[in-house]
């Protein structure tokens, strides 16, 4: 693999990024898991590790914090990616919102089915979930990858959406012709995948430096990814095309992007600002793929914000 590393280095994917080295409304966003404890009713400081089985055939790891009766916002990550890349932002967050941040199917530590791994997929683990834990409607906040299953969510079940916060993305993936040279890489991926190939796949994700532990938990999580899930989740991406039914999208969405983002040009972020109506879009200066985990502090500020007037 390592002959392939070189165009790596120029490649800014899906995958979640470091860091920068350098409203009072009531909520109707209402969850119950039994996993919390009563206590816990006010908010803890440390988020809350659980799995669940979806209505869909998977078993989702995910991560939660915050105040069990405060508006539900999920976290959905980037390509091979888990709750991790959020690492910098959630303990930043404001603990009156109940935060969960997924390990969707075949990342992380949630199960790895054999099928399927289309965006059509991914979104009907999120409603799935959201009605495990008796969640109506939530905020979605999806990074890349994450950032297309959120759109996918908000078009195949607009009633399960209050908002969206998109980081990070464009109109589609079809057509990208970063995407298609690096499926032309992925492909070639077997068991198990060169710990060298990963590391270059992370690290050339990022236009500002990162801490080595930071990155280093990364590459971990890519690592648990087989070669096939690299392959399938790819390819999904790649296969859909939702860019002309974004129109329909008719929730608050707030988009973030960074002019350095190497995969999608500020062009493709301001299509897609265009795309969705009454959308608002924040370009971040100096800052590549992943506006949350380069500029963590500016990221949760102006989520909050966004949050507040909803």
């Amino acid at each position: 693999m390592t002959r392939f590393l070189p165009s790596l280095l120029a490649v800014l994917l899906f995958a979640g990024c470091g860091p920068d080295m350098a409203s009072g409304s009531e909520p109707d966003l209402v969850s119950a898991p039994a996993a919390l404890e009563d206590s816990d009713r006010g908010g803890g400081a440390s988020a809350r590790e659980g799995s669940v089985r979806l209505s869909t055939g998977v078993t989702l790891r995910y991560v939660e914090q915050g105040r069990r009766d405060g508006p539900v916002v999920v976290f959905l990550h980037g390509y091979t990616d888990s709750h991790h890349t959020w690492d910098l932002d959630l303990p930043r967050f404001p603990r009156d919102f109940h935060v969960y941040a997924l390990d969707q199917r075949g990342h992380g530590d949630s199960s790895r089915p054999v099928c399927c791994y289309t965006q059509q997929a991914f979104a009907k683990d999120v409603v799935a979930f959201l009605d495990a834990m008796h969640v109506s409607r939530a905020v979605l906040v999806g990074h890349s990858m994450g950032s297309f299953i959120a759109q996918q969510v908000a078009l195949d079940f607009p009633h399960r959406v209050r908002a969206l916060v998109l980081v990070g993305s464009a109109p589609t993936v079809a057509g990208n012709e970063v995407a298609l040279g690096l499926k032309e890489v992925v492909d070639t991926l077997t068991d198990p995948v060169d710990p060298a190939f990963i590391y270059e796949f992370q690290a050339s994700t990022f236009y500002a430096p990162v801490p080595a532990s930071y990155l280093n938990t990364l590459v971990a999580e890519s690592s648990k990814l087989p070669a096939r899930v690299w392959q399938d989740a790819l390819a999904g991406l790649i296969a859909e095309d939702h860019s002309a039914r974004l129109g329909r999208i008719r929730v608050p969405t707030l988009i973030i992007g960074g002019d350095h983002d190497g995969f999608f040009s500020v062009e493709e972020q301001r299509a897609l600002n265009r795309a969705i109506p009454g959308s608002k879009y924040l370009l971040y200066p100096e800052t590549g793929h992943a506006p949350h985990a380069e500029r963590p502090e500016r990221f949760v500020h102006d989520v909050h914000q966004f949050l507040k007037r909803l």
